[in-house]
Order: structure tokens, then C-alpha cells, then sequence
């Protein structure tokens, strides 16, 4: 031990040495640094003299006595001449000495001058900017200022003072000379702190910030030696400890309210609400620990009569709460009720009327801040907490929850009459209302209970947007949140139902659904968008789940989607009809989602009696439907909003995919071939391709045709999106026309395709696809070449007689066939654009017939050995030969006619 002391001691000395030794540069700095502010200084004077004084003639140069004018040097020169630590260059001799100034320079107009003085004191060349020293570390500098700054050889005395004394207490520890008897060391400390109290208080008017540190520190340590003798050392029993703790803490807060010390208050009741805790024994007397701490809220509540003292409050209520919620988890058993009961009923009306006193105590303009940590966090822990005693009995609960609810509104009666206390008053009233709300899911069922949240959660809202105040509207919504709460817990219970509607599940959750139209009807009124969006979704996703719950749990599985069909319909007409009375666009969306949902009930009803129109109710459902769709519609007629335009776009699509579905439905129940079930299915879509073209004016019913004019893009662009997707699909399909014999594009799928493409031209060309008018050629050549290409294949397949499938390609007949079907179709674009001088159809002809001979090549000289390969190129060279003598070569341009 003495060698590491000595080692202390040691590196003590050594720190300020080698601090002294770095003190001689920082020194030397320090001057460089003066001396250059000086120059600077120097210079900053000297320039405007210069500036107005004339030039000196060269004879006035020579004169003794006689300084000559300095020109301003650069702020290098000056650095580095202040920095060099070589000798200075040598100054006029009629300089002053000592002077920062640098040797003048001589002006550029005075030649002989400028030579005098460079041979009386020449000037040194101007060097750079020395490189900055390297940064030095903070806390080398800090303890370097430390050690060198003020009386240096003090502070190094003092420190080898502090080393020595410590050596000297160590060597009388080891000698034995600071036994003392324990009793009197506690005695001793606690002597020193009666006196530090007594000090403190005399201090008190002088310097009220120490004497009250001084007075908190001295009864802490107090408390320390009573729990020291008691809990460490045994020399006094439980009972003096605690009364000694008791009298220390009252003592405290006397103190405390003596000298208006909140701070001082708080430490005493933190230091009473511990002592039971440091200086239990085990024994587990609950009554004794709830007893002492009755007093100590006595205490807090007496101080509430005199002082508003809030953090009092605060932490009075968190640790009776707290330490009792902490025993009652570890300790409680229900044969201490009748000793626990007294005590939780005694402490809640405590920290009730602690929030009075609070407000009694305010000023007269500032009452009505309330403090919502104890007016509302005492009776909702309080009854938690009685909650747990009676171990979920549901009816005293209830009973407990009534009388609070009573107890509660008859203070709020109270405190509304009188002045300045509304605010407090009100949340009174709120909590009334919220024990009153609570007792109906104790004495009631869940959905029972759901259904009253509901409206009570609708009426808070109301309320609280009406007067402004965010508190109602806050338990509105929570309400209504617990509301659903109940009914999820409720719904175990829904197999009991035994009617439809007129049952407790469907009631409550219609009363959830009208409890949030009805907030969302207030939110809007109140001009809040958002809530009331909110508001609305949670009343629909009720009401749809009402619908969902009493179609299935009563309505026969063969009917379910009719049913949800007729449903949808209504929930979007009702949305309609208020829309058409109060316009919003979630009113309108609903309706588009009315109709978009039928989509999926669609072929839900397909699959539960094969077609949307079967099963006796499919056909009745859509004509429902389609009336309140209809109605619907028209109370949107005006409407030139994105939903209501996007309602009546997913409304065309709609019908035109139940045609559709019934087409295919027919084509199969008739046996007809493949060739009609495409041509059934693709047909209303063309109808509403044709109808958007020409007769818009039909489609728009029930709407405005004006208003509707914007959906006449889009569902242009999906009509021919769906008929392309069909066309494109059914191309390697055989569509057989069975019943009928086939006949090449006079077949019913084919026709559909011939009436595509007619649809396409149509429609590629303004005033409808503007943009797209160049493609036009490009649609209508390609999809001409694959119908061809196609239906010439089927000639083959349906005559010939060959299979469709892959090896159909690979025959000589569908070889030729290609072969002289595009040899016809490159003949005629050449013929055609060399007549009609288009150079365009002439080169997509050539193209066409250059494709026809690399196929000659590589494909069909595999089948020059039978009569359909032979044909190939017999009928090839002969349409070469007729495009020779009908259009030899390509049509000319302008450009070129007018150069001929």
C-alpha cells in the first residue's frame, strides 16, 4: 500500500514538471501572437497616411533623421517574419527601433529611390506560409492550464499535503488507532447531523437554497444511522426504529410546510413511504403496514389543505398504490378481505378529495387546470384493485361500478354549480358516465353490452365535436372500441341465435355499424374529413360483417350468393341515395364497391347452381341488383367525380361479363362447338366496344352523357384489352362450328375475330385513339396475317383431315397451304401499293414473298418429292412471274417524280 502511495505521490510531482517545460512554448507563442496583432494594428494606421501623403523625392531619401515611406506588406511576410526565430532582416537606420514595421518597398515611378534604398537595406524574399503546428490534445491543454495558470506552487504543495495525509491515515489504520466502539461512531454521526440540521435551520433566512440542501441531507442521514442501528448492526428493536423513522419524517415535513419547501416535503414523504420497506422484519402485518401508511396519507392530505403542492400528490398516490398492488400480487389471499376492503375504500376517498384541495388551492383564474394523473387514475386503479379482491364477481363489480358512477355525478352536480371549476366538474361527469358504461358489460352480456358502448360511444363524439372538447370525443372513441371488443368476446355465443336479424349479435353489430355512420354524420358536419372517413369504414366493415354473419349462419347454402348479391346492391344504393343528399366520395365508392364485389358473387353463384342466372333466385337476385344499381346510378348522375365515374365504368364491365359468362354457359348447355363458346363469350364485349364508338349517349344511362364522357376512354381500352386477350388466346384453338360444317372466316369465331379487327380500325383513328393513328396499319396487316395464317390451318385441319396438333405443321398440305396463302397476300400488297403509289404496302409485300422463299428454301424443298411441295413452288414462281408484269418495281415518291 505504501508503495502505491509513493508511486502517487511520485506521478503527482512529475505531471506539473513536464507541464512546466511545455509552458515556455505556449509562452512563446503567446508573445508571437502579440507582436503580430501589433504589426497588424501598426499597418491598419499607417495605410490611409500613406495613401494622402505626396511621394518623397528621391533627395529627401538620403536625409538623416528622415523615415522613409513602408509600403504594406502581405499577411506571409508579417507571419512569417513575427514566427522566424533566425535574426531579422536589417532595418533602415533611420527606422525607430523596435519597430514591427517591414523595410518600405519603393514605388514602380521612382527608379533611382527604389535602387538607394535596395542598397541601404535590402529586402528579404517573401517565404510562404510556415505549416500549421500539429493540433494539440484538449485534455493535455486543460491539465497543462491547470498546472500553469495561478499559483502553481501552492497547488503542488497542496497535493503533496493530500498525499502525505493519506499516507499518515493509512499507517494510523494499521497501527490500530482508530478503534472505536460502533455505538459511539452511529453516535458521532448523528451528533454531526442534529448540528448540520440546527445550522441549516439558522440559516435559513440568509441562504435558503443551502439550509434547505443542508436540512435534507442531515434528516437522511439520520434516517440512515436509526436504519444502520436497527437493520445491520441489531442494536435497537423494530419498534424504536420505526417511531424514530416516524418522528424523523414528520419532523421533515414540518420543516417542509414551516419554510414552504416542496422539494424538502417530497424527500420526507419518499423517506416515510420507504422506512416500512428498510425496516421490515418479515413478519408480513399487513394491517400495521396499511395503518402507518393511512397516517402518512392523513399527512398528505392535511398538506393539500394548506399547500398545492402537486408532486406531493403525485408521489403520495404512486407508492400507496404501488406498494399495495405489489403486496396484494404477492400476498393477498381472500381471507384477508375483510382487513384489506377498509384500507383500499380509505385510500380511494383520500386521493378523491385530494384533487379537490388541489383546485381549492389554486388561484382564482387557474382552477380550472385539473390534475388528471389523480382524477382519473384513482378511481381506475382503485377499482382494479377491487376488481382483484373480489376475484371476478361480476354483479359487485357492477354494484361497485354504479355507486362510483353515482358518487361521481353527484360530485360533478357539485362542482358544475360552482365557479371555476367546470373543467373539474366535467371530468367528473366523464368518469360518472364511464363507471355508469362499465357496469352494463358486468350486469349484462358481451353483446348486450357492445350494443350500449355503441350508442353511448356514438353520443360522447357528438358531443365532444359540438363543444369542441377533445376528452369526450376521445371516450367516444374508446367506447366504441370497447364496444367491438365485447362483441368479438360476445360472438362465442352466436350459435344460440335462433332468428334471423332479430337476434343479439345482429343487433349489435348493426348498432356498431349506426354508431359509426353516426359519428362519421357528426365528424363531417364539424368539417373533420378524416375522422369521419374512419368513422364511416368502421360502421361499413360492421355492417358487412353483420351481412356476412346472418347470411351464413341462416340462410340456405343455395341462396347465400344471391343473397349477398341482393345486398351489395342495397349498401350501395343506400350510400347513393345520402350521397345524393349530402355528396361525399366515400358515399360514391361505395357504390363502386357494391358493384365490383358482385364480380366475385358472380361466380360464386356459377359454382353453386352452374350459371349467375340459375338455381330459381339467380336470375331474381340480378334484377334487383341491376334496379338499385340503376337507382343508384342516377342519384349520381351529376357527379363528375373520379368514384362516381369509376362506379359507372365497373357497372358496364360488369354486365358485360354476366353476358358473357351466361354466352359460355349457353354454348355448353347447347353442345355447340368450341367456335360459339368463343364467339358467345367474346360478343358482349364488342357490343360495349361498339356502343362506346357510336352510341355513347345509350351506355351513359342512367347518368348524364355529358358527365359520363370521361369513362368513355377507359373502357374503350379495356373492351379491346379483353376481346384482344380472346383473340390472341383462341388463334391455336381449332373452334369447331358444330353444329355447323366449317367454312374459312365464315365460321361464328372467326367472324368475332374479323369483327375485332373491323372494331380496331375503327377505333384507330380519331377522334378516339389519338397518338395512335400510325398503328392503325401496322393492327390491322398483322392481325389480318394471323387470321389467315390460322384459318387456313383449320381448312387444313377440318379438310384434310389431319389432327390439331403439333404435327399438323409439319405435313406437306399445311406447308403448301402457308406457302401459297402468303405467296397471295405478298402478290397483292405489291399489286396494291404499286397502283395506289403506296411504297409502304409494296415493301411489306416484297417482305412478305422474300419470307416465302426462305421458307421455299429451308422448309419446303423437304416436300419437292410429292405433289404438295411441287405445288409450292409452282404456284410461288407463278405469282413472282404475275407481280413482274403487273408492278416490277416499287411506286415512286413525290421526291422521286418530281427529280424524273
Amino acid at each position: 500500500m505504501e508503495a502505491i502511495i509513493m508511486l502517487l505521490v511520485l506521478a503527482v510531482l512529475a505531471v506539473p514538471v513536464a507541464f512546466v517545460l511545455l509552458l515556455t512554448s505556449v509562452l512563446g507563442l503567446k508573445r508571437r501572437v502579440a507582436d503580430l496583432e501589433r504589426a497588424v494594428g501598426v499597418l491598419q494606421h499607417a495605410a490611409p497616411a500613406r495613401r494622402e501623403a505626396p511621394a518623397p523625392a528621391p533627395a529627401a531619401l538620403a536625409q538623416p533623421g528622415t523615415a522613409p515611406a513602408a509600403s504594406e506588406p502581405t499577411l506571409a511576410e508579417l507571419v512569417r517574419r513575427q514566427a522566424d526565430e533566425a535574426t531579422p532582416a536589417p532595418a533602415p537606420a533611420q527606422a525607430p527601433a523596435g519597430s514591427p514595421l517591414p523595410p518600405p518597398l519603393p514605388p514602380a515611378r521612382e527608379p533611382a529611390a527604389a535602387a538607394t534604398r535596395a542598397t541601404a537595406s535590402p529586402q528579404p524574399r517573401i517565404a510562404a506560409v510556415p505549416r500549421r503546428p500539429a493540433a494539440e490534445n484538449p485534455v493535455l491543454r486543460v491539465v497543462k492550464r491547470w498546472f500553469t495558470v495561478g499559483n502553481v506552487p501552492v497547488k503542488i504543495g497542496v497535493l503533496v499535503a493530500l498525499a502525505g495525509v493519506a499516507a499518515l491515515l493509512k499507517y494510523a489504520s494499521d497501527q490500530g488507532l482508530f478503534q472505536v466502539p460502533l455505538e459511539l461512531r452511529l453516535a458521532g454521526i448523528a451528533a454531526a447531523a442534529v448540528g448540520a440540521l440546527v445550522f441549516a435551520w439558522r440559516r435559513r433566512e440568509h441562504n435558503r437554497v443551502f439550509a434547505l440542501s443542508l436540512q435534507g441531507g442531515a434528516i437522511g442521514t439520520l434516517l440512515l444511522v436509526v436504519f444502520a442501528a436497527f437493520k445491520l448492526y441489531g442494536m435497537i428493536d423494530a419498534g424504536p426504529a420505526f417511531a424514530l423513522s416516524v418522528v424523523l419524517v414528520a419532523g421533515a415535513a414540518l420543516l417542509a410546510v414551516l419554510q414552504n419547501s416542496q422539494n424538502l416535503a417530497a424527500f420526507a414523504l419518499l423517506a416515510g413511504y420507504l422506512a416500512p420497506i428498510w425496516l421490515s422484519t418479515g413478519s408480513g402485518n399487513h394491517v400495521a403496514l396499511f395503518s402507518y401508511y393511512a397516517l402518512v396519507n392523513a399527512a398528505v392530505v392535511a398538506i393539500a389543505w394548506f399547500k398545492a403542492w402537486r408532486l406531493l400528490n403525485l408521489l403520495g398516490f404512486v407508492f400507496t398504490f404501488g406498494i399495495g398492488t405489489v403486496w396484494g400480487a404477492s400476498a393477498y389471499v381472500p381471507e384477508k378481505y375483510a382487513s384489506t376492503q377498509p384500507f383500499l375504500a380509505l385510500f380511494f376517498v383520500f386521493y378523491l378529495l385530494v384533487p379537490l384541495l388541489f383546485a381549492r388551492r389554486r388561484p382564482e383564474g387557474r382552477r380550472d387546470l385539473v390534475d388528471g394523473c389523480l382524477v382519473f387514475g384513482t378511481p381506475l386503479v382503485a377499482f382494479s384493485l377491487q376488481a382483484a379482491l373480489l376475484e371476478g364477481e361480476r354483479m359487485q363489480l357492477a354494484f361497485c361500478a354504479l355507486g362510483l358512477a353515482a358518487l361521481y355525478a353527484a360530485l360533478a352536480w357539485m362542482l358544475l354549480r360552482r365557479r371555476g371549476y367546470e373543467l373539474l366538474g366535467q371530468s367528473h361527469a366523464v368518469l360518472a358516465v364511464g363507471f355508469a358504461t362499465l357496469a352494463v358489460p358486468l350486469g349484462l352480456s358481451a353483446r348486450a353490452t357492445a350494443s350500449v358502448f355503441a350508442l353511448e360511444g356514438a353520443g360522447l363524439v357528438w358531443l365532444g365535436l359540438r363543444r369542441g372538447r377533445l376528452l369526450p370525443q376521445g371516450a367516444g372513441v374508446t367506447l366504441q372500441l370497447a364496444a367491438a371488443v365485447a362483441m368479438l368476446f360476445g360472438y362465442d355465443h352466436a350459435h344460440e341465435d335462433v332468428r334471423a336479424v332479430l337476434n343479439p349479435t345482429a343487433m349489435g353489430m348493426l348498432l356498431l355499424a349506426v354508431a359509426g355512420w353516426a359519428s362519421a354524420w357528426a365528424a363531417r358536419a364539424h368539417g373533420r374529413t378524416v375522422p369521419a372517413a374512419v368513422f364511416y369504414l368502421w360502421g361499413m366493415a360492421w355492417w358487412a360483417g353483420n351481412c356476412a354473419h346472418e347470411i351464413s349462419r341462416f340462410a340456405d347454402p343455395a341462396l347465400r350468393a344471391d343473397l349477398a348479391l341482393v345486398l351489395a346492391g342495397a349498401t350501395g344504393w343506400l350510400a347513393a341515395e345520402v350521397h345524393r343528399r349530402r355528396p361525399a366520395a366515400l358515399l360514391a365508392q361505395t357504390l363502386l364497391a357494391a358493384v365490383a364485389l358482385a364480380a366475385p358473387f358472380l361466380f360464386w353463384q356459377g359454382e353453386l347452381h352452374q350459371h349467375p342466372l340459375g338455381g330459381g333466385f339467380g336470375a331474381l337476385a340480378w334484377l334487383v341488383f341491376g334496379l338499385l344499381g340503376v337507382r343508384g346510378l342516377a342519384c349520381l348522375r351529376t357527379d363528375d367525380g373520379s368514384s362516381a365515374g369509376a362506379a359507372q365504368l365497373a357497372w358496364w364491365l360488369l354486365w358485360t361479363l354476366l353476358l358473357s359468362v351466361e354466352g359460355y354457359w349457353v354454348a355448353l348447355e347447347a353442345r355447340f362447338g368450341q367456335g360459339w363458346e368463343v364467339a358467345l363469350v367474346a360478343l358482349p364485349w364488342l357490343v360495349l366496344i361498339a356502343l362506346s364508338l357510336w352510341r355513347f349517349g345509350w351506355l351513359a344511362l342512367p347518368r348524364d352523357a355529358t358527365v359520363a364522357t370521361p369513362m368513355r376512354t377507359p373502357v374503350l381500352w379495356l373492351g379491346f384489352a379483353v376481346a384482344a386477350a380472346i383473340w390472341l388466346v383462341v388463334l391455336n384453338r381449332p373452334l369447331s362450328p358444330a353444329p355447323l360444317p366449317w367454312l374459312p372466316l365464315l365460321n361464328p369465331a372467326e367472324l368475332v375475330q374479323l369483327a375485332t379487327l373491323a372494331l380496331a380500325a375503327a377505333w384507330l383513328r380519331p377522334p378516339y385513339a389519338r397518338g395512335l393513328e400510325r398503328l392503325r396499319p401496322i393492327v390491322l396487316a398483322g392481325g389480318g396475317f394471323l387470321l389467315l395464317s390460322a384459318s387456313t390451318l383449320r381448312s387444313v385441319h377440318y379438310w384434310g383431315g389431319i389432327g390439331w396438333d403439333g404435327g399438323l405443321l409439319g405435313t406437306g398440305l399445311a406447308q403448301t397451304s402457308l406457302t401459297v396463302v402468303w405467296s397471295v397476300l405478298g402478290v397483292l400488297g405489291w399489286v396494291l401499293g404499286s397502283r395506289r403509289g403506296q411504297r409502304g404496302l409494296w415493301m411489306a409485300g416484297a417482305v412478305l414473298m422474300g419470307v416465302v422463299l426462305a421458307k421455299l428454301v429451308l422448309v419446303d424443298r423437304s416436300h419437292l418429292g410429292n405433289l404438295t411441295g411441287i405445288v409450292s413452288f409452282i404456284a410461288y414462281g407463278v405469282l413472282c412471274m404475275i407481280v413482274g408484269y403487273l408492278a416490277p418495281a416499287p411506286p415512286r415518291t413525290a421526291a422521286n417524280v418530281e427529280n424524273a
